[in-house]
């Protein structure tokens, strides 16, 4: 963990690396169904869900907390 945020579990994650962990681990068909956003849903890619996630704070904020709920 880094000094300067040593709290935040996320720190030094890349969204990439969550998304990929989630799909890899659920699906996307499951990770739809947990996370209910579009992109996860109707032609789901990698890129496509970056994008939205990078440009959504409320579903971001949802990913990252199944994320860690995932590592736990």
């Amino acid at each position: 963990m880094s000094e300067e945020q040593p709290n935040n579990p996320l720190h030094g994650v890349k969204l990439a690396e969550i998304v990929q962990t989630l799909v890899s681990t659920y699906g996307w068909e499951e990770l739809g169904r947990l996370v209910k956003i579009n992109s996860f849903n109707n032609n789901p890619t990698i890129k496509s869900s970056l994008k939205f996630l990078r440009r959504t704070p409320w579903a971001r904020e949802k990913v990252e907390k199944l994320y860690l709920k995932t590592l736990k």
